[in-house]
């Protein structure tokens, strides 16, 4: 487990603005234009839902496949090429996904963005857990979040307008583009941050970083991967936007309504996000970890009853912001338990390991999810992803250590 408290170089910095949190909110503003524009754009290929539901699956598929291979380049060449090539990845994956022509084709464009937004994802929480102080780190992880939501905030609405009055395939192109121009100041301001290739690392470093496997099979490592593997399940349908496809196929919404709904839950996530940011660096990780995740079992509850008694759009609205607002409660805040966690000559490693076993929850719930609406009923697919969050909450309260919040009293003044 690390130890190191790190000293920090500020949460707000001019560095962390343009290498981190200016390239989260371009991207997410790509990103989110394509939202509204997905679902609809997979069900013009005429497949049923659980088929259509693959287009969400197989980002899924892209982003955990590319765990394991992203964490052991991060380790082996280091973390500045594996998080340069990410974006670029993504631009290449949404130029292809205009040029389909058939449902197949759309699925492996939308794998290789998996693979681009893991690239970018993992290398970024590595350098922050390589850099960042413990009581920094919530706040950056966080902020990051916060920036990627204001750049949702506005976008999903936009994309749905113009796939809408314009062109289906337009929010892809306008996503490739941002996506090579959010990467461009990271080609100067970021620097190899890896203990074993930056500069003056002794040889001795690189042969302890090497050693580095056995720091996983630890009490503390392992049941936080069951932590993880569980929240993933948890998050996937809401994630993958599995939600916005149902009310595609129950409630007849179309992607103009789709984006607006998606603006309203980032416009609730933000302010949220920035909270649990202050309140884990402060009061340690679980204090918004277990709340939330409880939380959000409610919400899914909520949702699962309003499919049962066939309720009205306007109840059914209710419920989707319930679900995105206490979601909201709980973004980022994994990614800094593992930064806490993450042992600091096995970062990499930790990372891909951490994230092939939590990313396999995604894709395995999105499509339980679609097994149970299309044999049960969608209220059951509900239910089950309500009894994945209770878990969760479960496993955090009782099993997982809080190394932040069980600090010493000197050592917390120390470190803050």
């Amino acid at each position: 487990m690390s130890k190191d408290t790190g000293s920090g170089g500020g949460v707000y910095t001019r560095q962390n603005f343009l290498s981190m949190y200016l390239p989260s909110i371009t991207l997410a503003i790509g990103t989110g234009i394509v939202i509204p524009a997905l679902p609809v754009y997979a069900r013009n290929f005429g497949v049923p839902f659980e088929v259509a539901s693959l287009v969400l699956v197989a980002q899924q598929v892209g982003t955990t496949l590319a765990s394991l291979p992203a964490g052991l380049l991060m380790d082996r060449f280091g973390r500045r090429k594996v998080v340069l090539s990410g974006p670029v990845v993504l631009a290449l994956s949404s130029l292809l996904m205009v040029t389909a022509q058939s449902f197949p084709e759309l699925l492996a464009y939308r794998f290789l963005a998996g693979v681009g937004q893991q690239m970018w994802h993992l290398g970024r929480l590595t350098i922050i857990a390589d850099t960042g102080a413990d009581r920094e780190r919530g706040r950056q992880i966080t902020t990051m979040s916060a920036m990627e939501s204001s750049g949702r905030l506005l976008s999903p609405a936009l994309g749905g307008f113009l796939a809408a009055y314009w062109d289906i395939r337009a929010p892809f192109v306008i996503h490739a583009i941002l996506c090579l121009i959010a990467i461009i100041p990271s080609f100067k301001l970021i620097r190899e941050t890896a203990p074993h290739l930056a500069a003056g690392a002794a040889r001795t470093v690189q042969k302890t970083a090497d050693a580095g496997w056995g720091a996983l099979f630890t009490f503390a490592v392992v049941i936080f991967f069951v932590a993880q593997f569980l929240a993933s399940l948890t998050r996937g349908p809401i994630f993958s936007g599995q939600i916005n496809l149902y009310g595609a196929y129950i409630y007849d919404l179309g992607p103009e309504t789709i984006g607006l709904l998606a603006t309203a839950v980032t416009a609730v996530s933000i302010p949220i996000g920035l909270a649990s940011g202050w309140i884990m660096d402060k009061y340690g990780r679980k204090a918004t970890l277990v709340p939330g995740f409880l939380l959000l079992t409610v919400a899914l509850v909520c949702i699962a009853v309003t499919a049962y008694v066939d309720v009205p759009f306007e109840v059914f609205i209710a419920a989707y912001l319930g679900v995105h607002a206490s979601n909201s409660i709980t973004g980022g805040n994994m990614q800094t338990l593992g930064s806490d966690i993450a042992p600091t000559n096995a970062r990499g490693r930790f990372y891909g390991v951490w994230q092939t076993l939590g990313n396999v929850g995604s894709p395995i719930s999105t499509s339980l999810f679609a097994v149970l609406s299309a044999t049960v009923s969608y209220w059951a697919a509900f239910g089950a992803i309500a009894l994945m969050a209770a878990g969760t909450a479960f496993i955090l309260a009782t099993l997982v250590h809080d190394r932040l919040r069980d600090k010493p009293a000197t050592a917390v003044a120390s470190a803050a």
